[in-house]
């Protein structure tokens, strides 16, 4: 398809204004066009897919040990990394969906293959490992295009009650998705789960063909190489006022709020002896917190300035931590999961979309692929310093630094100006 045929009104710069309502563009009940619903169904049928291959994956590695299980898991981390930049730069230089349409294409035929050769020749590790390497290196260019569709979907002015819906949506998903992996799984092995893949990505594909973008601008043109071009996407986020603290605060939250969750919560009952039921009843109410919140952003916006509210909420999340490591009981843990919750899902829910609304209309996937790879390293190197800690000194003092430097994170981003002030998605008066 020629680039000019999906470009229609460009979105709005960084800055906040509303963008213009692309003619003709169709409003679902609740505001949300109708053309971001169809695309984010299609992006949750994708994810229950992902949710049960995953499963799958790692289940399959897990019969030939820990470290064929580590290295099929490192095999998609690996390739994702290192490519993220790039995939974000062919994103912006030949249009997002594009690059949606060829990714999910690839993975379709991909999934059918494997389904293949996994029935032949069962799940050996070689087989195990190449598929890690070939979902690591799609997801480099998938997911920097699909992070910027929002922004391409919908005016600047929704882009919070868009990518929170899209969030419960991940979060329901998230919840339901292993049960269901798991009996698949039992039912029809590895082959079974990458046929179930194939289709979810086949159903993705045929709403990619019918979704047009309603505030995509043309693909950046191709003046440079593209390492030049991914190197060029760190310089515009690093320089811009807003994306610079926005992009410190998310991989601060990625590095010393998630480990809590999924590392040091699990090392924490084990030490305090609570049991596993307590670990996951903490997460449940961190789960429930984190919905809570953003459905109320669904529901009305926005809560006010998104630099603030995000910044704010980082000190909220690690008072919920400390309330954590300092848990007298399993009660007040479950307690401290659900402030948490709340804590990161007003996080989530704010510091999303002001960071897409304030990328440039060149850099939408290079700043989406940005975004992931300082989560991503930040997510890394925090898992593994964490648990060395945790060795030395045990959870609950873990616990406790990692509230005390999110609370200073928190309190350093509302020393930024430009990120305290930012009004993107709010109505101006």
């Amino acid at each position: 398809m020629p680039a000019g045929d999906e470009a229609a009104e460009p979105a709005s710069r960084a800055g906040g204004a509303p963008g213009p309502q692309a003619d003709g563009e169709e409003h679902a009940p609740d505001g949300l066009p109708r053309a971001y619903l169809l695309w984010l169904a299609g992006i949750l049928v994708s994810l229950v897919g992902n949710a049960i291959f995953y499963f799958a994956l790692g289940w399959a590695a897990s019969a030939y040990g820990g470290s064929i299980a580590g290295l099929t898991l490192s095999a998609i981390t690996l390739p994702r990394v290192l490519l993220l930049l790039v995939g974000g730069a062919v994103s912006d230089r030949v249009s997002a969906r594009r690059v949606l349409i060829t990714g999910d294409a690839a993975m379709l035929v991909f999934s059918l293959v494997l389904a293949a050769a996994a029935y032949s020749l069962g799940a050996p590790p070689l087989l195990l490992v190449a598929t890690g390497v070939a979902v690591g290196v799609v997801d480099a260019f998938y997911l920097p295009a699909s992070g910027s569709m929002p922004r391409r979907l919908v005016p600047t002015s929704q882009l919070p009650r868009a990518l929170s819906l899209r969030q419960v949506g991940g979060q329901m998903i998230n919840m339901g998705g292993a049960p269901l992996a798991g009996v698949l799984v039992g039912l029809a092995g590895f082959a079974g789960a990458a046929v179930v893949n194939a289709v979810t990505f086949a159903c993705t594909l045929v709403v990619l063909i019918v979704v047009r973008p309603q505030h995509d601008v043309p693909p950046t043109p191709s003046s440079d190489g593209l390492l030049r071009e991914a190197v060029s996407g760190v310089k515009v986020a690093f320089a811009h006022p807003v994306l610079r603290p926005g992009l410190w605060l998310t991989g601060a939250a990625a590095g010393l709020l998630l480990p809590v969750l999924t590392l040091l919560v699990p090392l924490l009952a084990r030490e305090e002896e609570w049991g596993a039921g307590t670990a996951g009843l903490v997460f449940g109410a961190q789960g429930a917190g984190m919905v809570a919140v953003t459905l109320v952003v669904v529901r009305r916006g926005p809560l006010g300035r998104p630099g603030l509210l995000a910044a704010s909420a980082l000190v909220v999340a690690g008072g919920g931590v400390l309330m954590l490591g300092v848990s007298p009981n399993a009660l007040a843990a479950v307690a401290a999961g659900l402030v948490i919750g709340v804590g990161n899902g007003t996080f989530s829910a704010h510091i999303a979309p002001l960071v897409l609304a304030s990328s440039p209309d060149t850099h939408l996937s290079r700043i989406q692929a940005l975004l992931v790879l300082v989560q991503s390293l930040a997510l890394l190197l925090m898992n593994n310093v964490l648990g060395a800690l945790v060795d030395l000194e045990g959870a609950s003092v873990v616990v406790v630094t990692c509230a005390v430097m999110l609370v200073g994170v928190g309190l350093a981003g509302l020393t930024s100006s430009p990120l305290r002030n930012d009004r993107t998605g709010l109505a101006r008066t």
